[in-house]
C-alpha cells in the first residue's frame, strides 16, 4: 500500500467555490475522531504485511482539530500498521489556524509537510471565495512556516472573476519570494449546489471564463519553469525532492486506504468510498460496521483511469503496460484515437510512452476523454 489518506469533515465556514464533504458544526468532532481511529483498526487485516509510505490529512480543514487530535490518529495508525522509516506526513492547513504556536507545535509532531491553502494573496479574491483567512495572513504563515517545516505546499486559484494577468502574475511571484517548494494550482471550478454557481446564476458574481483561465495556465507554466519548478502533474509543482509522494501515488495507480466519511480507498482492482454523512458515519463505526460503498472495476474501467491520470503527469501513458495489463486490443485502439492528436501536437509518443505536449497541456482531461474504451465491440 502507499498510504493512508484520512477525511478530516470539519471546517470554520464554508468556502462558496467549495463542494467536498464537510461541516461547520464541530458538535460530534470528538466522536468523529474516535471513529476514524475505530475504522484505522477494524482495516488493518486489510494490509498485513504491507508498508505505509505516507499519510495525509485531508478534508475539509484538518487543521481546526488540535494537535493532540492529530497526534491520537497517527498514533492510531502506527499501533495497527507497518509503517516506513522516514513516511511523508501531510496535513491540509489554512493560514488562520497556523498561528505561531501551532506552527511549532505541529512541528514537534511526525507531520513533516504541511498543505497550505493560500488559495490567493489578495484581499478582493479571498472575499469573493469566502475564505476564513486574510491577506495577512496568507502571508505571514507562511513566513513562520518555512522556518519550522522545510516542506511546504501551497494552493493558488486562478481563473477568478475579476483577476487580471497581472494580478496572477503577482501571487505566483509572492509564493517564490515566500521560497515554497511546491505549488498546487488549480483553474476556479463550478460545481453544482455551491453558493458561487448561485452567485453566477443571479448576476452577483461573474461567469467563470475558459479563456482566462487557459492565459493563467499559460503564465503559470512559463514562470514556474523559469523559477525551477517541474510541472510534474497537471495542477502541481515541485522543485526537485518536493514532489508529494502522497499525490504521486494516486496518479500513478498505487493503492491507498481511505479513513473518515466520505473517504474513497484504492487497492488497485476495486473502488470504494465511504458514506458522506458524519453522523451515519460515526454510529455505523460504532456499531461495528463499515459504511463503505464497493465498486469492482472492470478493465475497460481501470485503461480509462490510467489513460486520465497518466496524461495529467510527466510519467505518461506506457504502451506497454497498457498490452501487459489490459491486453493488445487496447493499445491497437490507443494509438489509433491518439493519431489526430499527435498530428495536431497535442501529444506525442517520446520512444513507448505517450505524453502531453506543452500545448496540449490545457486540453488533457478532454483529450483523455477521447481515447477512453467505451466498449469492446
Amino acid at each position: 500500500m502507499s498510504g493512508i489518506y484520512i477525511h478530516i469533515p470539519f471546517c470554520k465556514q464554508a468556502c462558496h467555490y467549495c463542494d467536498f464533504h464537510f461541516s461547520t458544526n464541530l458538535k460530534y468532532k470528538a466522536g468523529i475522531i474516535e471513529a476514524i481511529c475505530d475504522e484505522l483498526r477494524f482495516r488493518e487485516s486489510e494490509y498485513i504485511n504491507t508498508t505505509v509510505q505516507t499519510i495525509y490529512f485531508g478534508g475539509g480543514t484538518p487543521s481546526v482539530l488540535q494537535v493532540d487530535e492529530i497526534e491520537k490518529i497517527i498514533q492510531t495508525v502506527y499501533d495497527h500498521y507497518i509503517v516506513s522509516i522516514h513516511p511523508e506526513i501531510t496535513l491540509e492547513a489554512n493560514p488562520d489556524d497556523l498561528t505561531i504556536e501551532k506552527i511549532i507545535s505541529f512541528s514537534k509532531t511526525r507531520i513533516n509537510r504541511l498543505s497550505i491553502g493560500v488559495q490567493s494573496f489578495f484581499e478582493e479574491d479571498l472575499k469573493l471565495m469566502n475564505r476564513a483567512h486574510n491577506a495577512v495572513e496568507a502571508t505571514t504563515c507562511i513566513e513562520e512556516a518555512v522556518k519550522y517545516f522545510p516542506n511546504i505546499s501551497i494552493d493558488l486559484i486562478y481563473g477568478i472573476p475579476g483577476m487580471s494577468n497581472d494580478r496572477w502574475r503577482e501571487n505566483l511571484y509572492q509564493a517564490i519570494n515566500l521560497k515554497v517548494p511546491h505549488i498546487s494550482s488549480y483553474a476556479l471550478t463550478v460545481e453544482e449546489n455551491t453558493a458561487l454557481k448561485s452567485f453566477i446564476e443571479k448576476g452577483i458574481v461573474p461567469q467563470v471564463e475558459d479563456q482566462v483561465a487557459q492565459e493563467h495556465f499559460n503564465i503559470l507554466l512559463d514562470v514556474m519553469e523559469m523559477h525551477g519548478f517541474e510541472n510534474y502533474e497537471f495542477s502541481n509543482f515541485g522543485k526537485k525532492g518536493f514532489f508529494s509522494q502522497n499525490n504521486t501515488a494516486y496518479w500513478t495507480g498505487k493503492s491507498y486506504l481511505g479513513i473518515g466519511p466520505s473517504a474513497h480507498s484504492f487497492d488497485g482492482k476495486r473502488r470504494g468510498w465511504n458514506i458522506n454523512n458524519n453522523v451515519k458515519y460515526m454510529k455505523a463505526i460504532q456499531a461495528g460496521e463499515l459504511p463503505m460503498e464497493i465498486e469492482e472495476l472492470t478493465a475497460v474501467d481501470r485503461y480509462n483511469e490510467y489513460i486520465m491520470t497518466g496524461l495529467r503527469t510527466i510519467y505518461g501513458v506506457s504502451l506497454q503496460k497498457v498490452e501487459t495489463d489490459y491486453g493488445f486490443h487496447f493499445k491497437e485502439y490507443l494509438l489509433k484515437q491518439a493519431e489526430d492528436y499527435i498530428k495536431d501536437h497535442l501529444l506525442y509518443l517520446d520512444g513507448d510512452v505517450l505524453l502531453v505536449t506543452r500545448k496540449g497541456k490545457f486540453l488533457s482531461d478532454g483529450i483523455a476523454s477521447e481515447l477512453f474504451m467505451i466498449n469492446l465491440a
